[in-house]
């Protein structure tokens, strides 16, 4: 189901807590809200539809991923400076961002997984890992 988006940045600014598979349904929430405004928007963080779970999706190059419990666990290749939207706040903003990131999350079947993620993938991931952390950019 689509859902509206939170633009208050108090509710942004708070750190989101564990997702369990009690957390799964708001997946396809993500999905239908990502996908219904996928003509400007690659990804989303469940607080940007008001539950406060570290759950990420993105959609790129026409596949969907989505991340439980997403974790940054290396930064590496320096850093560049990104202008970005966001649906959550009108306008883009500057910020930094790393070349290349590895990524510790759980799957759909909440199974551990690790990957590694450069260019446009990693931006996206970045800045969906900093709203689960309650960074603005």
């Amino acid at each position: 189901m689509q859902r509206a988006i939170v633009t208050d940045p108090m509710a942004l600014s708070q750190k989101s807590t564990q997702a369990t598979p009690k957390d799964l349904p708001v997946v396809q929430d993500l999905i239908d809200t990502v996908m219904a405004h996928r003509d400007h928007c690659v990804g989303m963080a469940a607080n940007m539809i008001g539950v406060q779970k570290r759950i990420i999706v993105l959609q790129l190059d026409g596949l969907t991923l989505a991340m439980l419990n997403p974790v940054i666990t290396k930064k590496y290749g320096g850093t560049y400076e990104a202008e970005e939207g966001c649906l959550s706040h009108v306008g883009t903003k500057k910020t930094k961002r790393y070349h290349t990131i590895d990524v510790t999350f759980c799957d759909l079947a909440f199974q551990k997984c690790r990957q590694t993620f450069s260019g446009f993938a990693a931006q996206v991931i970045q800045h969906e890992v900093d709203h689960c952390d309650g960074i603005l950019i």
